[in-house]
């Protein structure tokens, strides 16, 4: 946990290490980077408005070499930040004010992910020129890795398991991100958009990843 507000973080540690988690808390976003880097956590829960380096420069840094799944904390609540935060690689967004039990119910959501990838058997997906290192959880084209998040990795995964056919958002919204799909969530729509650009700039043809509108997403193998 990235936090600075001592209450609210004492209160966090204190509900979390009651539910079993070990829970390690840092107050400025250089300290918790530096420890988000060192050790392997299952989770990070990061506060955007931090002393020194803000949240989502911290975000930033650590999508630049660790898939670390990340929900941002933040009185910046309008749209326009919750998606700023998708885009550079959260897995969730949680306005602030929020309900502990409402985190918690996300905090499952994301564990529960965490826990089904590490008992997942790894192996190695190919098509074209696009691979994926089950066992790393990293994405290369032509040898060029995709700096994937997480959730990006395992939607991109998905799609790749079952290869031109349409898969729902319902379904994407529990295998992807384990919760139930809400009509007016943007969530999985914004690590569509990510991906796809991604996948864009490593330099795939065409746009592989395609929605189907009223059903849901695709991916095309014959565009690679």
């Amino acid at each position: 946990m990235i936090e600075d507000d001592p209450v609210l973080s004492a209160d966090l540690l204190a509900y979390f290490r009651q539910r079993r988690h070990q829970v390690t808390v840092h107050r400025d976003g250089a300290t918790g980077l530096a420890a988000a880097r060192a050790e392997r956590f299952d989770l990070v829960m990061l506060d955007i408005l931090l002393p020194g380096l803000n949240g989502l420069q911290v975000l930033a840094e650590l999508r630049r070499d660790n898939p670390v799944p990340v929900i941002l904390l933040s009185a910046l609540g309008d749209e326009q930040d919750r998606i700023t935060g998708l885009v550079r690689g959260a897995d969730d967004y949680l306005p602030k004010p929020f309900s502990i039990a409402e985190l918690a119910v996300r905090v499952d959501a994301v564990l529960r992910r965490v826990a089904l990838e590490r008992r997942a058997p790894p192996g190695d997906q190919r098509a074209g020129g696009l691979t994926l290192d089950g066992t790393e959880q990293r994405a290369f084209y032509n040898g060029t890795p995709l700096a994937l998040t997480t959730s990006e990795f395992r939607l991109l995964q998905l799609l790749l398991e079952q290869p031109d056919q349409v898969l729902s958002k319902a379904f994407l919204y529990q295998s992807v991100l384990h919760r139930g799909y809400g009509r007016h969530d943007r969530s999985l729509d914004l690590h569509v958009s990510h991906l796809r650009r991604k996948l864009r700039d490593a330099g795939i043809p065409g746009q592989p990843l395609r929605t189907v509108w009223g059903q849901g997403y695709t991916f095309v193998t014959e565009a690679l």
